[in-house]
């Protein structure tokens, strides 16, 4: 196919291209690995046990949930956003032999990481399905919102991988750092802790003072922390998700999109020169 046809064809003529690099993912992460495909499922697990000794010195009350089940759910949704958007920070400088050869719509390694994750959350969601049914939790009809939170959980890593994938190409520190940054934005969302915590602290006893609301709503316009909130109340509480604390960050990942977007597209020509 030429560049100049290949140009022509806009993104939704791709899928199997998307598709085929997920797999090729998939297989290459785990191919080597002693125990394969088995430490999707284990990363999560052992975090939570990380989480069970932490809590075991510091005390951290999750009220009438099990803990372990706040503590895998927390994980799943935020390792769905986590690695989608470092996957897609990394997609281009990491496909640059791909770029070199031909011409095809740039934005399918950012979705291809996505891709890739979602398959991997699938697979733990199950897991979760599991221990539910272990602790005799069971989904009632407020789970119809995890598709909804899952599609928000990717729409924010877009952000960051579109933008971040742009930048990385010139500046190859962005890569390298974003891990590191997102791990520590897991301490400010309610991953070891639950959002109840903060709502506590910072809105019935005003903790901060008169800054409590403030930064409560400084607190809710990280993404994840609506995301984390809302995906555990629906699995586990059959409760929909807390808007007063979902809008912050939706309103500021969707004020978002469009720039990343529009400065991933307008990098794209000098990938392949800069690559």
């Amino acid at each position: 196919m030429s560049s100049a046809h290949a140009r022509d064809r806009g993104l939704l003529n791709f899928p199997e291209l998307v598709f085929a690099l997920a797999w090729k993912n998939l297989s290459l992460r785990y191919k080597q690995a002693y125990f394969g495909i088995a430490w999707m499922i284990l990363q999560p697990l052992l975090m939570v046990a990380i989480f069970l000794l932490v809590r075991a010195f510091v005390g951290i009350d999750s009220g009438d949930t099990p803990y372990p089940l706040l503590a895998y759910a927390a994980l799943l949704i935020w390792r769905l956003f986590q690695d989608t958007a470092s996957d897609g920070v990394n997609s281009i400088v990491t496909n640059a032999h791909l770029i070199r050869k031909i011409y095809f719509p740039r934005e399918v390694f950012p979705l291809t990481a996505a891709a890739t994750r979602l398959s991997e959350f699938a697979i733990n969601f199950v897991v979760l399905l599991g221990l539910m049914a272990w602790y005799g939790v069971w989904p009632g009809v407020h789970v119809l919102w995890v598709p909804a939170l899952v599609a928000y959980a990717v729409l924010a890593a877009w952000v960051i991988g579109f933008a971040g994938s742009a930048v990385n190409v010139r500046y190859r520190d962005v890569g390298a750092a974003l891990p590191v940054v997102l791990s520590l934005a897991m301490y400010v969302s309610p991953i070891i802790y639950p959002m109840e915590l903060v709502r506590e602290k910072l809105l019935l006893n005003e903790g901060a003072g008169e800054w409590s609301q403030a930064l409560f709503l400084l607190y809710c316009a990280n993404p994840v922390a609506g995301l984390v909130d809302g995906f555990q109340r629906a699995m586990l509480t059959n409760h929909p998700p807390d808007f007063a604390v979902l809008w912050p960050g939706l309103a500021l990942t969707l004020s978002a999109v469009v720039p990343s977007y529009w400065w991933f597209k307008r990098a794209e020509a000098e990938f392949a020169d800069i690559i």
